[in-house]
């Protein structure tokens, strides 16, 4: 259903994995990768996001770091790389990346509405693109390290929508509750928690997918966008 185009950043050109919906879309989506690259499971949620009639734009955010990282999360050592990605990775160039991509995208629909949906690191960053880029609506799954960052709530322009594991092995109780109180004053930001699940609940063939609940997060962002949106 996808194709790769290359995308122009402030720092460089990076590729992108783009999906289409069969008919005219309804607006674009740029979909935020986790710590494993534009994987499988990345190009996943973009083919989805296209079938539901968005167009779906997923940047290589790690382009700095190595050349077309795609790995998985089903071998420690992949587990291993995977953070060592995140922890070089430069969330500032992160962001600049994700508004080059939204700039794209605006100009491949017609309406030239554009939102954000982003997964565990991309949840964050799904976060800091509400704070930091003119994306028309952002959407961040199980963000990690979001507490560190919510003095820039008060920049959130445009409705922002999180959803929030209530046993992720990422992101204590602790962190939570401060995330939550950080952004109730803020009539732009929707919170749905999901008290029984952990880390990463909507990834197909991870360790702590839970369909039922990943159905409900997915139809609550498609809602969402369609409101925001199209």
């Amino acid at each position: 259903m996808g194709e790769w185009v290359q995308i122009a950043g402030p720092d460089g050109t990076f590729r992108a994995y783009v999906a289409r919906p069969s008919g005219t879309p309804k607006a674009a989506v740029v979909v935020i990768q986790e710590i494993f690259g534009v994987n499988a499971v990345m190009r996943g949620k973009a083919d989805w996001l296209a079938r539901e009639g968005f167009l779906a734009v997923a940047p290589d955010l790690f382009w700095k770091l190595g050349k077309d990282i795609e790995i998985t999360d089903q071998t420690e050592a992949e587990w291993s790389q995977a953070f060592d990605y995140f922890k070089r990775f430069d969330l500032d160039a992160g962001v600049k990346d994700i508004q080059a991509t939204i700039a794209y995208a605006r100009e491949q629909v017609s309406a030239g509405k554009v939102g954000a949906v982003g997964y565990c690191l991309g949840g964050l960053l799904g976060y800091l693109t509400a704070t930091r880029t003119d994306a028309d609506a952002s959407v961040g799954y199980y963000g990690v390290n979001i507490p560190a960052f919510l003095g820039e709530a008060a920049d959130i322009r445009a409705p922002l929508m999180l959803h929030v594991a209530g046993k992720d092995g990422f992101v204590d109780e602790k962190a939570q509750k401060a995330m939550k109180d950080g952004l109730a004053g803020s009539p732009l930001v929707t919170l749905h928690n999901y008290p029984e699940r952990d880390h990463a609940f909507t990834r197909e063939g991870g360790q702590n997918y839970h369909a039922a609940d990943a159905q409900t997060a997915d139809a609550r962002t498609i809602a969402f966008f369609r409101q925001h949106l199209a």
